[in-house]
């Protein structure tokens, strides 16, 4: 994360095919959901936005009822295994002048 301020802000959520919805968030989950924004498309992993704990802001937006998909990639070298990309599967943006 950068020197930027994560205080509280409300995102509107549009998913394909659902309800539009507002949400608040600050901190690291709101740092994760501007990663999941700007990744767009392709979305982001552990290893593209180091960030100490991934997965429980994933659960934490899921709770929000934020889609967001998980797909399972390969990775090489002496740790090699799998690890988890993040894939927003909503249109999200964050409203100006809520915070």
């Amino acid at each position: 994360m950068s020197s930027q301020s994560y205080g509280p802000a409300t995102f509107r959520i549009s998913p394909e095919g659902q309800e539009t919805f507002e949400i608040a968030i600050k901190g690291r989950v709101r740092w994760a959901l501007e990663c999941l924004i700007d990744a767009g498309a392709k979305g982001c992993t552990p290893f593209d936005k180091p960030g100490p704990r991934w997965a429980a802001y994933v659960h934490m937006l899921r709770t929000l009822s934020v889609p967001i998909k998980t797909v399972r990639e390969k990775h090489p070298g002496p740790f090699k295994g799998t690890h988890a990309r993040y894939v927003l599967k909503a249109v999200a943006r964050r409203l100006e002048g809520v915070e």
